[in-house]
């Protein structure tokens, strides 16, 4: 069962004796002339003589950048922590850069109880970035450890330093929580074992995850799914024991006057299927069901925010095994709805499921449909390992840019080629599964696009399609707020693009 644990995160003056924590942490930045100490609640002869030892204590500033010092009597810390910012922008911080200082001091400050962080917050905005990235930090996944020892427990308490007015800032510190909960539930999913995770306990957690919020939760099993022709997730699921699951949970105040669908892909564990992946790296394939994690821990963000928007996830679940029962290359399947598919290839499974899910949502016909996955290796060799792809139409790809800004992740738009689609034909069915294998991020996508739905003028949906195969689960060094494994990725943009449509309307 998904467990989240909330950080306690409260705002404080500049007397930092009123309020004492166990370490106080400083921004440094990277200056055009070296390191520069960042503005703080010390006094200013602390102030001068500790931006003048910067250089000898060999602080650059640098992102990441964390050095623990013995704590200033005036402070009442016991540790000082200087952490460093990157590079200033127009001489000051972005919202993601504090974001991420917070975040990776709050991470590297495991194993100490409670932290002050005296970042710049001149602004309500910024107060709200620096209570995100530290709730961000402070995740932690042990919960297959047979003990705790020499584990060290994350931050559990969070002040934050700042003249702002508490009042005002509060709500920041109230959607912070939301977001840190959603996207820590988000990791949590996806660095659960196959063991554990599988389609009818992904169904559960979700009923889980859900309970005292006010959304509705469905769930297809495989003898529903059979009775109404989800063939795409029937057939990548047939070949494992475990059967497969279609999920939906709606959200719907009676306020609202805007209708979206998030669709995710939720393949268990990927081996490809009879089309085998090689052995080395298959064990993240765990992760495969990212896509489905977002848009489940989205919707409920969005219900736990009260937004007046309609919010449905569908949620695609299954696991993709060989087996004397698992679909073969040639196959033929029926996709919700009577399209068919020829199955080339058992390894591009994912836009299969997603067909299905993509389908169920245009029949709702809401104001947007947006799919998210670990879709293709090729999204990896275009946008590398921490930039999501986002593809679809112009409409809804800008709008998720600009959210994805505000919110600090990376996004990028990619085109969609008319010439793609020929590369899909099929000698026996309406569309074949794989297509060109060059641009084949893009390729996946405008497969996904036939199976979105009209809207009520005859009009194709507006639809856009998340590629997050690369920053869906980070493998190398955690950085930021950013931990090993899980992300959670593109959960705080979606959010962000709910609140802008909303903002857009009024």
């Amino acid at each position: 069962m998904v467990k989240t644990t909330d950080i306690i995160l409260g705002l404080i003056a500049k007397d930092l004796k009123k309020s004492p924590s166990d370490a106080l942490v400083l921004g440094v930045a990277q200056g055009t002339n070296g390191p520069e100490l960042l503005p703080n609640p010390l006094s200013a002869k602390a102030a001068e003589s500790l931006a003048a030892s910067l250089k000898l204590l060999g602080i650059t500033g640098a992102a990441d950048q964390v050095h623990r010092l013995p704590g200033l009597p005036e402070t009442g810390s016991g540790v000082l922590v200087l952490a460093g910012t990157g590079k200033l922008q127009d001489g000051s911080l972005t919202g993601e850069a504090l974001r991420r200082a917070a975040g990776s001091a709050v991470r590297q400050l495991a194993g100490i109880p409670s932290v002050t962080l005296a970042l710049p917050t001149a602004t309500v905005a910024e107060v709200a970035a620096v209570a995100e990235g530290a709730a961000l930090g402070a995740y932690s996944y042990t919960e297959h450890r047979s003990s705790k020892d020499g584990l060290k427990a994350p931050v559990g308490k969070v002040l934050i330093s700042t003249d702002v007015d508490p009042k005002a800032a509060q709500p920041g510190l109230d959607r912070a929580i939301v977001l840190a909960r959603a996207v820590n539930a988000t990791r949590t999913l996806v660095n659960q074992p196959p063991s554990h995770l599988f389609p009818e306990s992904f169904a559960e957690s979700a009923k889980e995850l859900s309970k005292g919020l006010p959304v509705k939760i469905t769930v297809w099993d495989e003898k529903r799914l059979e009775k109404e022709g989800f063939g795409g997730i029937l057939g990548v699921g047939k070949g494992s024991t475990r059967q497969p699951r279609l999920v939906k949970v709606e959200y719907a105040p009676a306020k609202a006057t805007q209708k979206i669908a998030l669709v995710g892909k939720g393949i268990t564990f990927d081996t490809g299927g009879i089309s085998i992946k090689p052995a080395l790296g298959m064990g993240d394939m765990k992760s495969d069901m990212a896509g489905a994690a977002v848009v489940l821990n989205t919707v409920l963000a969005i219900a736990s925010l009260n937004l007046p928007i309609k919010a449905t996830a569908w949620l695609c679940i299954a696991e993709n095994m060989p087996s004397g029962a698992a679909q073969r290359p040639a196959d033929v399947l029926t996709i919700y709805g009577g399209k068919t598919v020829e199955v080339l290839n058992t390894d591009a499974e994912g836009r299969l499921v997603m067909a299905d899910g993509i389908v169920a949502a245009s029949l709702e016909k809401p104001d947007a449909i947006i799919d998210v996955a670990t879709l293709t290796g090729a999204q990896l060799i275009a946008l590398g390992l921490r930039t999501a792809g986002v593809m679809g139409s112009d409409s809804v790809t800008a709008a998720l840019k600009t959210a994805a800004d505000r919110a600090g992740e990376l996004l990028w738009p990619m085109p969609l080629p008319e010439e793609l689609r020929p590369s899909l034909d099929s000698q026996v069915a309406d569309i074949a599964n794989i297509g060109e294998r060059n641009g084949g991020m893009m390729t996946a996508a405008v497969f996904l696009r036939e199976f979105v739905g009209k809207d009520g003028t005859g009009e194709q949906i507006p639809w856009a399609h998340i590629d997050i195969a690369g920053p869906s689960f980070n493998n190398g060094s955690p950085y930021g707020y950013t931990p090993k494994q899980g992300t959670g990725c593109t959960v705080r943009t979606l959010v962000a693009y709910a609140e802008d449509l909303l903002a857009s309307a009024s």
